[in-house]
């Protein structure tokens, strides 16, 4: 029987020890096994991973490959973790200590947007992130994972200018007490920082080409009239927006780590910035501005390390178009455009791939899944892999 084989060009990056981009990766009942989710990871020197959830089959494809994992808990499990520390116990001693250490668990995220989505579970997400630290230090296990919750920009009330950015005083008393386990525990803010919904959403208030890291001219810099800081993009205006509300709080030395950031590349007739060119633009920007190890202006020396969403797209997710089209990857492993950086390192692939699944079209749609993989690795060239099934 002849051999199929699946040609791929590989995805990259991590540059030496500096910040990582990082990919999503999360569920659906159309996603490939994890065996051959695992294999284009691989194939494509993706190096960190965040999961939407803690699936047993992807955590154990991915042991002995050294990536970095980040477990999810899902917004229905929080509950539960956070009114008993025995749940608490038992998630950590099933999804993270069973795994550790052939798979490299880092992090785990607790739910998603809870405060946003679930405001009437405010007050049980603090104990919830208590409960599974605990759980960790009884398994020796708190120095190596970390525990935080992904925060929408929703939380911020007016994000610019960000000088004078602070979270919604609705949850004031919960995000105070979260910035104080994220101190004592030396975790990090995680935060879902999306340009898209920043331009499409604002009313023309901010030029397109600020969403997308592109170049503005001398007439339309966007400068905060108290700082005078410079700011190039709007995803660092809204990380610095992040630090500012937690100085607000008079915390420091909390990283902001954005967990979720990307740009749709189809979308609906009333979604005309969907597009493959606008999403092959922010992302190819957004690796460049993220590897090149500097933070926003208030924090330039502390690099924003950063998740893509997603690595394939969801056909199954409700909403407008565009809510199905965020991936990078169709289901076989093709590329849907290529991502590429200047200089050092480089994030490259083809669209125009022949796979395992004979050829393919971007507006065929790969059957898909929530995927955020961190991405890493120094490129040396572009790199043919021939993966033989």
């Amino acid at each position: 029987m002849p051999h199929k084989c699946l040609l791929l060009l590989p995805l990259v990056l991590h540059c030496a020890l500096g910040a990582f981009i990082g990919v999503h990766i999360g569920t659906s009942s159309n996603m490939p096994p994890a065996s051959e989710v695992v294999a284009v990871l691989k194939v494509n020197h993706i190096t960190h991973v965040r999961l939407f959830d803690a699936d047993a089959h992807m955590l154990s494809a991915l042991a002995n490959t050294s990536i970095e994992v980040m477990v999810g808990i899902t917004n229905e499990q929080v509950l539960g973790i956070g009114q008993s520390p025995s749940v608490a116990a038992a998630w950590i001693n099933k999804n993270v200590a069973a795994y550790v250490p052939n798979t490299n668990i880092t992090a785990i995220a607790v739910g998603s947007e809870v405060l946003t989505t679930l405001p009437h579970a405010a007050p049980i997400l603090l104990p919830a992130l208590n409960n599974l630290h605990k759980a960790l230090v009884a398994s020796n296990l708190n120095f190596k994972v970390k525990v935080s919750t992904p925060h929408s920009m929703d939380i911020i009330s007016s994000p610019f200018p960000p000088s004078t950015a602070i979270f919604n005083s609705s949850w004031n008393s919960t995000l105070y007490g979260i910035l104080q386990f994220l101190k004592n525990t030396h975790s990090y803010f995680m935060l879902n920082a999306y340009p898209y919904y920043g331009f499409t959403q604002g009313n023309g208030s901010f030029p397109l080409d600020y969403a997308l890291f592109q170049p503005l001219s001398p007439v339309k810099q966007i400068v905060d009239p108290n700082s005078l800081y410079h700011y190039e993009s709007m995803f660092d205006a809204m990380v610095d927006a992040a630090y500012y509300s937690i100085d607000a709080f008079n915390f420091s030395g909390i990283p902001v780590v954005v967990t979720e950031t990307g740009w749709p590349w189809y979308g609906g007739v009333n979604e005309p910035e969907a597009t493959v060119k606008n999403a092959e633009t922010y992302n190819n920007n957004l690796i460049r501005r993220v590897l090149n190890n500097s933070g926003p202006p208030s924090q330039s020396n502390i690099p924003i390390n950063t998740y893509i969403y997603e690595l394939f797209n969801e056909d199954g997710r409700r909403g407008p178009v565009s809510e199905k089209n965020w991936g990078v990857f169709f289901t076989n492993g093709s590329t849907i455009y290529p991502l590429s950086l200047g200089g050092s390192c480089a994030f490259t692939g083809s669209s125009n791939s022949t796979t395992a699944f004979g050829p393919f079209s971007p507006l065929m749609g790969g059957r898909s899944s929530m995927l955020y993989p961190h991405i890493g690795v120094v490129i040396l060239g572009i790199v043919l892999h021939l993966f033989c099934l």
